[in-house]
């Protein structure tokens, strides 16, 4: 059974995602605040941890932070802050998703159910993976049909295949790929991913596999 750790500091909605969590068979506890949930996560070691940035006595970000020093457990966020800098600055800490205040629970459910087939796929050897009509090996470095990457398309695709379902920030992916001193260049970003899904896209006007979320960085959707 999954655990799942849910940290809110509004009784209501710890209630209903305690509900719904349980009727799905999964395994939950919660906090309402950063510092219980610190401590819950040390002794209870839960699978998922679903956080609220907004917490009153620690921030959201700091907690992510303070689970990081030990842990990878997933973390979706829960944010109902309306800009995009607090969502950001949760992913950059090492969240692995984001949802955004009211949210639906049938919404939640699937970010939880991408990020836990995610930790169970890294886990395993990562090989061939299907990109609309081809396949991606990472280990030989190749694409069906004569496809052709550059080292630097190979490095952007790699993280993006190597945590399917994960938004990947901005920021992560340029300093990855490019380096520390690149942070601020986002046209490099929206250039190389024009040309892969050119490259790997069954309609690269209409992608559905490497996916923008403007603002806040790329998805690839198995």
């Amino acid at each position: 059974m999954t655990k799942i750790l849910v940290v809110d500091d509004e009784p209501q909605l710890l209630r209903a995602l305690r509900i719904n969590l349980l009727a799905r068979h999964y395994d939950v506890e919660v906090a309402r605040d950063g510092g219980t949930a610190l401590r819950q996560a040390a002794g209870w070691h839960p699978d998922l941890v679903v956080l609220d940035l907004g917490l009153p006595d620690i921030d959201g970000v700091d907690v992510i932070h303070g689970l990081r020093g030990w842990t990878s457990v997933p973390i979706i966020v829960l944010s109902g802050r309306a800009g995009s800098a607090d969502k950001v600055d949760a992913l950059d800490a090492g969240a692995d998703d984001y949802v955004t205040k009211p949210f639906g629970i049938d919404e939640l459910l699937a970010r939880i159910r991408a990020v836990t087939r995610r930790s169970v796929t890294q886990d395993e050897e990562l090989a061939e993976i299907t990109v609309g009509d081809h396949v991606v090996d990472l280990v030989a470095k190749t694409v069906s049909g004569g496809v052709r990457l550059t080292p630097t398309e190979w490095h952007l695709l790699t993280i993006l295949l190597r945590n399917p379902g994960k938004l990947i920030s901005q920021r992560r992916l340029l300093t990855e790929v490019w380096g520390a001193n690149y942070v601020k260049e986002t046209h490099y970003l929206r250039q190389y991913m024009v040309q892969l899904r050119r490259k790997l896209e069954t309609d690269p006007a209409h992608p559905r596999h490497l996916l923008t979320e403007p603002g806040m960085g790329y998805r690839f959707q198995p």
